[in-house]
């Protein structure tokens, strides 16, 4: 089985149109995309994750 995708966060940012501080606003109303911190610090979002989270979003539009 292959791991998922881990996106970093720019290509997230890039692919939503969005800033980093309007994602870190939406995060801290806790209606972003779940992040996951590596060891060495950098954040990622697993690909998975960021398409669930916009169909959500698809759906309630």
């Amino acid at each position: 089985m292959a791991s998922p995708k881990l996106l970093k966060l720019p290509d997230v940012l890039t692919e939503l149109g969005m800033s980093r501080p309007a994602f870190y606003r939406m995060r801290a109303r806790g209606k972003a995309p779940r992040l996951i911190k590596l060891p060495n610090g950098q954040i990622r979002v697993r690909r998975t994750d960021l398409d669930t989270w916009l169909n959500a979003y698809q759906d309630a539009a």
